[in-house]
Parts: structure tokens; sequence; C-alpha cells
């Protein structure tokens, strides 16, 4: 290991004394230690930025539809506009089971179910038999989520330091 810089040292007691030693000491680096140490560190706080992600998208879909909601009512009508609201409400529950399935993939579930696609449907399902309700505002306020999505996408490739709190 001579070409790299790294010595090898191999003596009676694994752990150095000395801090500042820059030798490479088997009993102190074993993968099962390591993994040990950060492995337990990087699943909490890759789970952390699971919950502030999670947390950001179902905001920033709700104050997308909030947002959305008055042009709605005064450019269309307040019926398109509720319609508008009770399609982001769905995405948001939507938004909510997706990521709650998402949290168990790791640890109840080996895969994620389709389970919460049956808001969509249903949804649309009782727009279309529903004299009072449009499919397509319906529609398109359940995709406020994605909306929420692609802001946030957005603000993470204009402002790359906000990765690093999240």
């Amino acid at each position: 290991m001579i070409g790299l810089g790294l010595q090898l040292s191999i003596s009676a007691n694994p752990h150095p004394v000395d801090s500042s030693d820059s030798t490479i000491h088997p009993a102190a680096s074993s993968p099962s230690s390591l993994e040990r140490e950060h492995g337990v560190t990087e699943s909490s706080s890759s789970m952390e930025d699971f919950y502030r992600l999670r947390q950001e998208l179902l905001l920033s879909t709700l104050i997308l539809a909030v947002l959305a909601f008055g042009p709605i009512w005064w450019v269309y009508s307040l019926k398109t506009a509720l319609n508008y609201f009770i399609g982001a409400s769905a995405g948001v529950v939507y938004l909510r089971m997706l990521a709650r399935n998402v949290e168990r993939l790791g640890t109840q579930k080996k895969q994620i179910g389709k389970s919460q696609l049956a808001i969509f449907v249903g949804l649309i399902i009782v727009a279309t038999q529903w004299n009072q309700l449009q499919v397509l505002p319906i529609f398109l306020g359940f995709l406020t989520y994605k909306a929420a999505i692609l802001v946030y996408t957005l603000r993470t490739v204009v402002t790359p330091q906000s990765l690093k709190r999240i």
C-alpha cells in the first residue's frame, strides 16, 4: 500500500492512542463496526429527510390549491373552482397514502401497493356519474400534487444549497 501513501500497522494494541496517527488499524475500520455506527444514523437521517420532504410536498400542494382556487373562481365559476378543490383535496389524500406506503416500504412491505390509486379512480367514477361534478376540473385539481413536485424540483435545482437542509 505504499503507492497510495497508506501504511498498515499491525501491533498488539489495535486501537490507536494518538488521534493524529495516520495509520490504518484493521480492528478500528472493520465493516461491521462502521455499518453499526453509520447505518443507524444514515437510516434515521434518511427518514428525517423523507418526513421533511413529505411535509413540504403536502404543504406546497395545499398552498397551490388555495392559490389556484381564487383565479379559477374569477375566470370560470364557483362551481368549477369547487370541483377543482375537490380534486386537489383528493390529490392531497393520494399523496398522503403514497407517502405512508413509501414509509412502510423498508420495514413492513416489500413493494408499493396500488390501493391509493383507488382514490383517483373512485373520484373520476363519481364525477362522471354525478351531474353536479365536472371531470376536467377535478382531474386538474388532482394533478395539483404534481405541480407541487415540479415546484420542489425547480426550487432545488435553482438553489442547490436547500438540499443540505432537506
